[in-house]
């Protein structure tokens, strides 16, 4: 819960840090451009907010690390990336995909810290806990921070203590530990976005 919003803040300073030519700039997520990207983070807030109001009495079926499926890098050619570059390039430009982006990235802020940790919500027919759900989202949010991030400079990576817990939960899901010392080559490698040294299979996280 403490780190959800550090994860999710550094996230909106950084796409608000983006200057004009770094919007088509190629991002981590192959296929995808930083624009693209951030129409992937809105879908992501409305995710997020959708689920905080999905409350259920039902027990939990998954947790911060079981929610995650591994499987294998995607190379951008499949149907969901298709429909994400048609999305961001529906928008006149980076201010009217910035301002959509603000108002649900706020609200979805908003609504993780009025949430009860110990509340049960429902998501992609699994139950889990608030607390294991924005967990969920410190990793998602800052896989896609390094994403936003990898090919650009002047515009800061995620925090430290998230790049610390996401890598965490990413070794535990591969049942391997990372090939890299520094957190960030670490995840970049252990996740496919940059390529691995040789004899490591990298994992996706469906």
């Amino acid at each position: 819960m403490e780190l959800f919003p550090r994860a999710w803040n550094a996230l909106q300073d950084a796409v608000h840090a983006l200057e004009a030519p770094q919007w088509v700039a190629p991002s981590g997520c192959a296929g995808w451009l930083v624009q693209d990207l951030v129409f992937h983070l809105i879908i992501g807030a409305q995710d997020i907010l959708i689920t905080l109001v999905t409350t259920t009495g039902a027990p939990a079926t998954r947790d911060a690390v079981s929610y995650w499926e591994p499987g294998t890098p995607g190379d951008g050619t499949d149907a969901e990336s298709a429909f994400i570059r048609r999305g961001a390039g529906a928008y006149s430009g980076p201010a009217a995909l910035t301002h959509h982006f603000d108002d649900l990235a706020v609200a979805a802020g908003k609504a993780a810290a009025a949430a009860d940790p110990a509340a049960r919500v429902e998501t992609r027919d699994e139950v889990l806990t608030v607390a294991d759900y924005l967990t969920t989202y410190v990793v998602e949010t800052t896989l896609h921070h390094l994403d936003l991030t990898l090919h650009l400079s002047g515009v800061d990576g995620p925090p430290p203590e998230t790049l610390a817990a996401t890598r965490e939960i990413v070794e535990r899901v591969a049942g391997r530990p990372a090939p890299a010392a520094d957190d960030r080559e670490a995840l970049l490698f252990a996740t496919g976005r940059l390529p691995a040294p040789a004899g490591f299979e990298p994992v996706a996280l469906g």
